[in-house]
């Protein structure tokens, strides 16, 4: 329980934090920056790492002239494209091993499932996936797992690195020294969540959509028609 406030509290007083870190550590702080994007996206186990609001927290810091805003930007976008990589092959490697039936609750038409989505919205769910906290760490591992062709879900890897990265830190950099935000990061925090959650939610109300309004899955009318038949 006291981590989880801790975490709450570096999330909602980030710039602070990473005011004290600048002046502490000088050039050492894009090191730092570097490992927490590329663990943040990279690594299963550590999906409540900031990601969003650091970058638009480092982006303020820039804006100000206490990071160079273009070896800013080159870092952590070279840690988001080389973070979905090693992730994608942690679930090209050993995910597929957790649905031989050793695990209870992974069946292989689960594999199956993701392969086939993959398959059609493959593309558009690796860079949506971006702008999403938490989503954004188990995209890249779910492609993996089902087999994504690579070089397709690299494509998509560094476009929507490259979105995420801009944008967060572009917002940042022209915004984040207007007095308003700076007296009022911790509700600058949230919106950016809030906001981050929007494109996987009108994605989600369009899927609903089309189910309610669409014709049956094509394997559930070849049922249906051998049914009749």
């Amino acid at each position: 329980m006291e981590l989880l406030q801790t975490l709450i509290d570096i999330f909602l007083h980030l710039d602070t934090y990473l005011d004290e870190v600048i002046r502490t550590y000088g050039v050492w702080t894009y090191a730092l920056l570097f490992m927490i994007i590329f663990m943040e996206t990279g690594l299963v186990v550590t999906p409540f790492l900031p990601g969003d609001s650091l970058l638009f927290a480092a982006g303020t810091f820039a804006g100000i002239g206490s990071l160079n805003v273009w070896l800013l930007w080159l870092l952590v976008f070279v840690a988001a494209v080389l973070g979905d990589t090693v992730n994608y092959w942690i679930g090209n490697k050993v995910g597929p091993r957790a649905f031989e039936g050793n695990v209870r609750f992974l069946k292989k038409e689960y594999l199956d499932q993701t392969q086939e989505f993959y398959d059609k919205h493959g593309g558009k769910t690796i860079v949506l996936a971006r702008f999403v906290p938490i989503v954004r760490t188990f995209a890249p591992f779910v492609a993996g797992v089902g087999t994504m062709e690579y070089r397709r879900f690299f494509t998509y890897n560094v476009f929507g690195a490259f979105l995420w990265t801009a944008m967060f830190i572009s917002l940042g950099y022209f915004f984040g020294n207007i007095p308003f935000v700076q007296e009022n990061f911790e509700l600058v925090v949230i919106v950016i969540i809030l906001i981050s959650i929007v494109p996987m939610v009108i994605e989600f109300v369009r899927g609903r959509a089309e189910v309610t309004s669409g014709t049956m899955p094509s394997k559930e009318l070849s049922k249906s028609d051998s049914t009749q038949k």
